[in-house]
């Protein structure tokens, strides 16, 4: 049978850059492509502990149906957590547990866009949430990313001239693929801007508290009055991803609509990974893990920086992020990227092609970005060698 697919799908083909990505299905190769937390930076054994607490003492709520806008106690600690934490939560304000921050990405664009609208993005930006937005016929408009953010000045210039502009979307802390930050002074003009133009902006604050130096910034939506934005956040580089909780904190309006179209999608987040994250705050010190983990990740930034300045020297030029998971590297303008990810892959290293982040994909850029959470110590000092003996071939 030929299948007929919808124009929505059908429109969203593989490309030759994510065909690359394939190769690091090998367990020989070394995955400074991938983007997963540390294997230690997990609270494995009080996931356990709590696991097997509730399906003794709480079965039935673990494993029943529950209701679309998450679980009550969670809801209600989540909510506590972030004022606390971010300052984030107005009157006006309400929670939505959802399945991982991209369910967020999803909702907001299933409840606010028309195919044909369009939706305003950093460039480059993580292209799970880009695919999230072509996949509702959705028109990308790219802002150039700066060492601190967004160009908000290319902004103002997009929101003066283009129509039908739903939201803005933007990750502040540590962009992937980016690793920039917006300064605390674009973060002001974005909401002053979005405002003005009467356009939603869409938070996503995944990496957030890995932060290993310098100092933490208000989040945009703490700036929110008007509650015009919508804040994702996600457990999945806290806790666990394999959980697959996360929460939007919006207007309550908005709110009401994404959990319409949450019933219409899964229902409901599982109730027992609800729980495990509730009884996890309520259980054990989160400041204290995040701490933790934060530590893991300063070693595993200044060890590829310093293995980046070792191997690549000049070869590659990159800002050295205060934290998050990525580095991004520009190539030298005469060398072919495409051809240095392959090349790479011969090396038993797999990175990530720079188009893969941006409006299209078929557009030139001489960017790579590289993870250092994934890999062991060792694969980041091995996996970095073998990219600065690609560079070494272009020197020939």
């Amino acid at each position: 049978m030929e299948f007929t697919f919808s124009n929505k799908i059908s429109s969203l083909q593989p490309s030759a850059i994510r065909e690359i990505l394939k190769a690091t299905a090998d367990p020989a190769i070394i995955p400074l492509a991938a983007g997963n937390p540390a294997p230690d930076a997990f609270p494995v054994e009080e996931v356990q502990a709590i696991a097997h607490e509730i399906l003794h003492t709480r079965p039935i709520d673990a494993l029943q149906y529950g209701v679309s806008e998450g679980y009550q106690p969670l809801r209600d600690t989540i909510l506590r957590w972030m004022k606390e934490h971010e300052n984030i939560g107005k009157a006006f304000d309400n929670i939505l547990i959802v399945s991982g921050a991209t369910q967020v990405m999803d909702l907001v664009t299933k409840v606010l866009c028309n195919e044909g609208d369009t939706v305003v993005c950093e460039e480059p930006s993580f292209i799970g949430s880009l695919n999230c937005f072509r996949s509702y016929g959705c028109k990308l408009k790219g802002v150039p990313v700066e060492a601190d953010g967004m160009d908000v000045d290319a902004l103002e210039g997009v929101l003066k001239t283009t129509d039908n502009v739903k939201f803005i979307y933007t990750i502040p802390n540590f962009q992937n693929p980016s690793g920039a930050t917006m300064s605390l002074e674009k973060r002001k003009r974005l909401y002053a801007l979005a405002k003005e133009h009467n356009v939603i902006i869409l938070e996503d604050n995944p990496y957030g508290d890995l932060r290993v130096v310098g100092e933490k910034l208000p989040t945009i939506k703490s700036m929110d009055d008007e509650g015009i934005v919508i804040y994702a956040g996600s457990f999945s580089k806290i806790l666990a991803p394999g959980l697959r909780v996360a929460y939007c904190i919006a207007h309550q309006s908005l709110l009401a609509k994404m959990t319409v179209g949450k019933q219409a999608s899964d229902v409901h987040t599982s109730c027992l990974n609800q729980m495990i994250v509730d009884e996890w705050f309520k259980k054990y010190d989160v400041d204290t893990h995040i701490a933790k983990i934060q530590a893991i990740y300063k070693k595993k930034l200044e060890l590829m920086c310093d293995c980046i300045d070792k191997e690549l020297g000049d070869f590659v030029e990159y800002v050295r992020p205060e934290g998050g998971l990525f580095i991004w590297c520009k190539l030298p303008d005469n060398v072919d990227m495409l051809e240095f990810v392959r090349k790479a892959v011969e090396k038993k290293v797999a990175v990530v092609p720079g188009n893969a982040f941006l409006m299209n994909d078929t557009d030139s850029t001489q960017y790579i970005r590289l993870n250092f959470s994934t890999p062991s110590n060792e694969g980041i000092i091995n996996g970095v060698k073998a990219l600065g003996e690609v560079a070494k071939e272009y020197s020939k």
